[in-house]
């Protein structure tokens, strides 16, 4: 009896622990391998040391990709940083259809971001609604190049990542904002303090700790950004493949029976290094703001 009580437990984790290390375990560290070979598809290939390194720092596409993706990242932190907390304490006082709004504010997350990627491609176009109805008003004369123009296409997908991820992130806040004492706004309502001086001196310090975590997922988010910049570029990465972003750089290289999967693995732990960086920062910050 003894022993199935001691057995009973590891029989019950042992699928997830299956699934964990086929999937999750065994694919990094295949990674980890390959990042030091020559790996084909079709063949194991060979041990090449830090060649696949050496010819990264070589890469025009890489230093593309990266400026690319590090732009993403400054545009996106404080914006999906600050907009949903904004959102959130509008939307959180109880007044008469106010769940109207919060479910606006979050279908967009709900879509695909594929789907969506494509809408928002058919009115960017050249001969979308845009352009169309700008021009129609007189208000430009040609098409603004939104999707063939290398940083108007990079700030369109930025623009598509931030009006899809406000909801997602309001509700992080919501449920951050239930933890804010009301007396401490009272309290400083009392004091004279306006809603703008209660906002940076009660509600920004009682969600810090969340804002720390939706600046880690924003930022995490962004260096790994893809289906943006792929459905908007046509999977081309725009202008001479220039907006390309680190992951579909990875995904070119991996794909096919001639892809690179030596050099692929070899920027995936790039990009696991660039991905890092970021929330050990924002951590430190957090810290001394403490």
């Amino acid at each position: 009896m003894t022993h199935r009580r001691w057995f009973t437990p590891w029989l019950l984790v042992a699928p997830a622990a299956v699934w964990l290390l086929v999937f999750n375990v065994w694919p990094s560290l295949n990674t980890l391998v390959l990042a030091f070979t020559n790996a084909k598809p079709l063949g194991g290939g060979h041990f090449t040391g830090l060649a696949n390194f050496s010819r990264a720092l070589d890469d025009d596409q890489l230093a593309d990709a990266l400026l690319n993706s590090v732009v993403f990242m400054l545009v996106c932190l404080p914006l999906l940083t600050m907009l949903p907390l904004l959102l959130a304490v509008l939307v959180e006082k109880r007044l008469p259809g106010i769940t109207f709004f919060r479910t606006a504010f979050y279908t967009p997350v709900v879509a695909s971001a594929v789907v969506v990627a494509i809408i928002w491609g058919w009115v960017l176009d050249d001969r979308g609604l845009v352009n169309g109805l700008a021009q129609r008003l007189g208000v430009i004369a040609e098409p603004v190049p939104f999707l063939t123009d290398r940083w108007l296409l990079l700030f369109s997908a930025i623009s598509l990542t931030i009006w899809k991820g406000l909801g997602y992130y309001m509700i992080i806040y919501l449920s951050a904002l239930g933890n804010v004492r009301r007396e401490l706004h009272e309290a400083a309502a009392v004091d004279g303090a306006g809603p703008v001086r209660r906002f940076w001196s009660v509600t920004v310090p009682g969600v810090r700790n969340t804002m720390l975590l939706v600046s880690v997922l924003v930022s995490v988010s962004a260096l790994r950004v893809f289906s943006e910049l792929y459905v908007l570029s046509n999977g081309t990465g725009g202008p001479g493949g220039r907006d390309m972003s680190l992951v579909m750089l990875i995904q070119l290289y991996s794909r096919g029976f001639t892809g690179h999967l030596g050099y692929a693995s070899a920027l995936s732990l790039l990009l696991l290094v660039v991905t890092i960086g970021p929330m050990l920062l924002l951590l430190r910050l957090s810290r001394k703001a403490a």
